[in-house]
Order: structure tokens, then C-alpha cells, then sequence
């Protein structure tokens, strides 16, 4: 039976002595109560009314919470693995909560009774769970929401103390799950509601460890050794270089208060967290209620930790998010802009503008220039793509490609001219089971193959796992092998792999 125990001993003791019973209140923080566990099942919560959580992605935040009493708070997440934008050029397979990175901001109410479901989606690669700071219990519900691929889990909790709190997963290798950016924020309101401002944003800092290196191109894997030695590739706000610049700048007017809910993913980086031109009115450090520290130019978030700064905006202009270690910042992506629209006031300050120099290629000119050359990108591909010519000899320019990936990893297995080892690994050469159906032979590389098959009238029952192999690989390889050792022909295209890996 799980049950929740209040700090004080005293009214620990009580709990304790009426555990037997199947309904009865348990004081909590504060004087409330809440309905402890029956023997069989979560947190009693039937006198209260039913909520269906409002989730946001970054850096947009979940409206404040009105109500004045506790209600049970159903919340839905789910986790996808998805492979997404990190930098200009470079790729990286996410792990995610929700979708994107940082994971969906929630939002409760002190003494609220939550119903956490975690989904796993049937397309993950391996197992997740959760671990919410704002949580009593033990590893923070991870304990109770390890799931599989295509499964879900359930579990139930009283927020008991108000605060911000991280979330993340707690699967082994919990580095990696986290560096993958399996992070999030949850927000704990106090009784009384947070002070009214005019606009609120979500923003989380991370490291990330790519094998190649900062910039170099295509899709990248994680990199172990450099997490380890904490080494990151990448710190960014919000899961990507540029998040938060140009038109995804936060936009604010003169005269606003603007509240920030920040928080560190980690998983190994302290952040250093400043506004550039700003000070902040009033921090809530570590993303506690009870100490507001005023005045403050730069305030220091661990990693798994969170922060919330509020601050006046009094003249218009670009202010510029970073983390104060800057050469994460002008370097390694860690930067955000504030844009901030209205009068002047040349009594405050009578400057220009940002300067574009300051800024590199994250400046409007740098964030106008991304968008021109992937825009000119996308025209060269539909040029190509309408020009039998230059579509014949993308396929040949394929098949040399996907013979050095065959070569590379798989003529091991399947040996060189495609025969496979007899009653092992199943023939490539004139291959019914690969020519029967195009899709099938996509997913074999792209998400492992197991149990028996029949391959040219002969039983196989072997196990081949998931390559690591970009879309781009996959599409290469299949179109050498279907055009090789007596296959009937045919290409496939980074896009057929691509909606493979999405289904």
C-alpha cells in the first residue's frame, strides 16, 4: 500500500496507526487533508472534481490557475522518439516527452490529488519511466512507471508543496535518457495563486553529446565517452540552437511584467542564467515559494534544478537570453532573445539597437540567411526531383552510396555478393521476401527483425537488431540491394524512410 506520510513525526504516526482502515483523511501541510490509499489502489479522491491537464509545449505555459480548492488532476503524457532539428545541418533523435524538448509544461495546485499516465509510444526503440521532483514517493514515480514500448503506466500523488520543479526519466543509463532530452518542468502553484504578470514562458537549458563535432552536419548519435566527461557538443535553450531567435523569439511589450519558469535538464551543466539589458525584479531561486531574492543581474540553476525570475521590460529592444559560461553560449548555442516592442524612453537608456556583430548567426540577419538557404535547399530538390536526367543519376549516385554502407555493415552477415550463410542469415540475392513488399524491407534496418521467416522457400529464425543508420543510409543500402543479385529494381527515397520511422 502506498501511503502518503506527512514529515511531521507526530502526524506520521497517525497515518500510520490508520492504515488499516479503507477511507479516511490524513492531514497534510497546511492543516488540509487528503484521501490516503486504499490497500488496493491510489489515492482516494472521489470527493473531489475530475481536471484533464492542460499541457503546453515551450516555451508556451498552461494558464494560471484560478480555483481556490484542491481537485483531482488527470495528466496524460507520452513519450516519442523523434528525430528533429538540433543545429543548422544536424539531426539528432530525440527522446521526448510530449513531443519536444524540453517536455510539456504541467501545471497543478498545492493539495491537488494527480493521476499521472505515462504512454509509451509503439514506435520507441526502448523503455521510459519518470521521475517528478514535485513528487513524495519513491523515485519520484519512477518506481511506479517503467514502460515498454507500446504500453502505458499509471500512478497517483498529492502535490504537497508548492514550488517549479524538473522532471525526467530515471532509466538506466539515466545520463543518456536524459542527454537525450527526456526533461521537463512541473509547476506546483502555492494556495494562493503566483502574483498576476502579464506574460509567462517556459525555457530549459541542456547539454547535449553528439559524436561528431559542434556543426559538423547530418544525423547525430550520442556520444557516451564526452557525457561522461562532460564534454557537451551543444548547450542549448529548448532542445536546439536557435530556438529562440528570430521569429521563435519571446515577445513582450513595454511596460509588461514578463515571468520566466527556467530549469536545467542537465544533465551534467550548471547554468549560469542572465538577460542581457535586464535585471530581474524578483527571482524565486531553486524554484522554491518562500525565499524572493530582488535585484538580481545572474542567477545560478543546477542541473535538475529550476528558477523563476520576473522582471518589468521598460524599453523597447532585443535582450538576449544566455547562459553566463559564453562560450556556451556564442558557441555552443545556448542563447535566446526577449523581443520587446513599444516607446521609447530615453531617460533609461538612449542606445541603439543589438548589434548584428554581437549577435553572429544568431542575429535577424544570421536567423534571415538559415531560412534563405534552407528555402533555396528545398527549390534545388524539387528542380532535381522534375528532371528525369538528374533522377537517374541520383539513383546511381544511391547504389554507390548503399554499396558502401553494405560493405561497411553488412556483407558480414549476408556476405558480399548477397547469398547469406546457409540456415543463418537468409539470402539477399533474389530475394522473395525482400521483393514482396517494399515497406516491410524498410523496416527491417530501420527497427530490427526477429522470430522465422521464410526467405526463397527455406525456414530462418534468427535476430537482427535496429541500425544505426540515418534515413539517408537506409534509402541507400535498399536501393543497392534491390538492384543487385537479380532483385526486381526500384529505389527508396529518404522521404519513404522517414514516414517508416514516423508510423
Amino acid at each position: 500500500m502506498n501511503i502518503l506520510i506527512p514529515s511531521h513525526p507526530l502526524r506520521a504516526i497517525t497515518v500510520l496507526l490508520a492504515a488499516a482502515l479503507t477511507n479516511f483523511a490524513v492531514p497534510l501541510r497546511g492543516g488540509e487533508e487528503a484521501m490516503v490509499a486504499k490497500p488496493n489502489g491510489g489515492p482516494l479522491a472521489a470527493h473531489l472534481p475530475v481536471e484533464i491537464a492542460v499541457l503546453t509545449p515551450a516555451p508556451n505555459v498552461p494558464p494560471p490557475i484560478t480555483r481556490r480548492h484542491e481537485a483531482k488532476v488527470v495528466v496524460n503524457l507520452e513519450v516519442r522518439e523523434l528525430t528533429r532539428r538540433l543545429a543548422d545541418g544536424v539531426e539528432y533523435t530525440f527522446w521526448t516527452f510530449g513531443g519536444g524538448v524540453p517536455g510539456l509544461f504541467i501545471r497543478v495546485r498545492e493539495g491537488d490529488v494527480v493521476e499521472f499516465h505515462l504512454n509509451n509510444h509503439p514506435s520507441s526503440k526502448v523503455p521510459h519511466n519518470i521521475d517528478l521532483h514535485a513528487v513524495t514517493g519513491p523515485g519520484g514515480g519512477a518506481a511506479s512507471t517503467f514502460t515498454a514500448p507500446g504500453h502505458a503506466s499509471q500512478f497517483t500523488f498529492t502535490a504537497l508543496s508548492a514550488g517549479l520543479y524538473v522532471y525526467h526519466c530515471a532509466t538506466a543509463p539515466v545520463p543518456m535518457h536524459i542527454s537525450n532530452g527526456m526533461y521537463g518542468l512541473i509547476l506546483v502553484e502555492p494556495k494562493g495563486g503566483l502574483p498576476k504578470v502579464d506574460r509567462e514562458y517556459y525555457v530549459m537549458q541542456g547539454d547535449f553529446y553528439t559524436q561528431g563535432a559542434t556543426g559538423e552536419g547530418g544525423l547525430q548519435i550520442f556520444d557516451n565517452v564526452k557525457a561522461t566527461d562532460e564534454r557537451p557538443t551543444y548547450v542549448v535553450f529548448n532542445g536546439a540552437v536557435g530556438s529562440l531567435v528570430g521569429d521563435a523569439a519571446l515577445q513582450a511589450k513595454v511596460g509588461e511584467i514578463v515571468r520566466l519558469f527556467f530549469g536545467v535538464g542537465g544533465p551534467n551543466l550548471t547554468s549560469s542564467f542572465h538577460v542581457i539589458g535586464e535585471i530581474f525584479d524578483r527571482v524565486y531561486p531553486e524554484g522554491g515559494m518562500k525565499l524572493v531574492q530582488e535585484n538580481v543581474q545572474t542567477t545560478m540553476v543546477p542541473a535538475g534544478g529550476s528558477a523563476i525570475m520576473e522582471f518589468k521590460v521598460d524599453v523597447p529592444g532585443t535582450f538576449v537570453l544566455v547562459d553566463h559560461s559564453l562560450s556556451r553560449a556564442f558557441n555552443k548555442g545556448a542563447l535566446g532573445m526577449l523581443k520587446v516592442t513599444g516607446p521609447e524612453n530615453r531617460v533609461i537608456y538612449s542606445g541603439k539597437e543589438v548589434d548584428e556583430v554581437y549577435l553572429g548567426d544568431q542575429s535577424d540577419a544570421g536567423v534571415a540567411a538559415r531560412d534563405r538557404a534552407a528555402e533555396l535547399v528545398a527549390r534545388k530538390q524539387e528542380a532535381i526531383a522534375s528532371n528525369p536526367e538528374i533522377a537517374g543519376m541520383t539513383k546511381e549516385i544511391q547504389m554507390e552510396r548503399g554499396k558502401k554502407v553494405y560493405l561497411q555493415s553488412c556483407f558480414a552477415c549476408h556476405m558480399a555478393n548477397g547469398e547469406g550463410l546457409p540456415g543463418v542469415f537468409p539470402p539477399l540475392a533474389k530475394s522473395d521476401y525482400l521483393n514482396a513488399d517494399r515497406n516491410r524491407a524498410i523496416l527491417i534496418p530501420l527497427k530490427g527483425l526477429n522470430g522465422p521467416i521464410t526467405v526463397n522457400g527455406k525456414p530462418y529464425n534468427n535476430v537482427m537488431p535496429p541500425q544505426a543508420f540515418t534515413d539517408d543510409q537506409i534509402a541507400d543500402v535498399l536501393t543497392f540491394v534491390l538492384n543487385s543479385w537479380g532483385n526486381s529494381g526500384g529505389s527508396v527515397s529518404p522521404k519513404d524512410v522517414k514516414q517508416a520511422r514516423d508510423n
